[in-house]
């Protein structure tokens, strides 16, 4: 899919109305305001904003939709939410609050066929099936649920396969083993899904520089990237990296 753009998307981590980043899932610390910080995203040349509610399933509760209100009335980029939609009557919420994207994790695994209903009541490309997956093998990662605390026992790539069968429009794939590392992208398992589901990939845990992102979309198999601290810390400007990807003659919107 190489002819279209390559999208970066800050991620807007947020736990009890505040942006937050940890390490692997925890140790958590602020980053901030959500509407303050997405409208800084929106200004400084994010192509998406991705917030999701990292304690809505976990706590079982529904996502927080006030807070999405306010931020989508702040950002004109498409904005991805995902945390606590658990029925097609969070999905149907979420898109009357602005958003563009809804992100759906645990309900999926628990239910697989919620994946079909939303894709048939709002089209796949409302529907992003978040996979978070630990390596537990060479060559084999599992799936996590309820923010990294669950091992399912289930395969990320079969699971990958089944979430496109069913009509997901994107994968956001996040490797809790890289995740908040700054070590990198796992490229290998993101290589290992793009395989069996031809979708749009969001690489997603270990961002750490300008090169970590340049691999991902170069080598890595990925369409776009997602990342958090590297941004919300002002490590990264988007569009000083944008324009390295440029220069690398990865093809994205500036």
């Amino acid at each position: 899919m190489d002819y279209f753009a390559k999208r970066i998307i800050p991620c807007l981590d947020v736990d009890n109305g505040r942006v937050v980043k940890g390490v692997n899932f925890v140790g958590l610390r602020d980053a901030g305001d959500p509407v303050e910080v997405a409208k800084r995203y929106n200004q400084e040349g994010a192509d998406e904003i991705t917030f999701l509610d990292i304690t809505a399933t976990h706590q079982k509760r529904k996502t927080i939709v006030d807070i999405v209100q306010e931020v989508a009335r702040e950002v004109f980029i498409p904005l991805t939410v995902g945390g606590g939609i658990r029925e097609l009557s969070d999905i149907y919420n979420l898109l009357n609050a602005g958003c563009d994207k809804v992100s759906i994790n645990s309900a999926a695994i628990k239910r697989p066929e919620f994946i079909n209903e939303g894709a048939k009541r709002f089209g796949s490309q409302c529907i992003v099936v978040a996979i978070d997956a630990k390596r537990v093998a060479k060559g084999r990662w599992n799936i996590f649920t309820h923010g990294g605390r669950r091992d399912t026992g289930i395969d990320a790539i079969s699971w990958a396969k089944e979430a496109y069968d069913r009509g997901a429009g994107e994968l956001l794939v996040t490797s809790m083993d890289s995740d908040g590392t700054k070590a990198g992208y796992d490229n290998e398992l993101n290589c290992a899904i793009s395989k069996v589901a031809p979708i749009p990939l969001i690489a997603s845990g270990g961002a750490g520089n300008m090169e970590h992102i340049k691999e991902a979309l170069q080598n890595g198999c990925a369409d776009a990237a997602l990342a958090a601290s590297i941004f919300h810390f002002r490590e990264i400007d988007i569009m000083d990296l944008k324009r390295y990807l440029k220069e690398n003659a990865i093809p994205v919107r500036i």
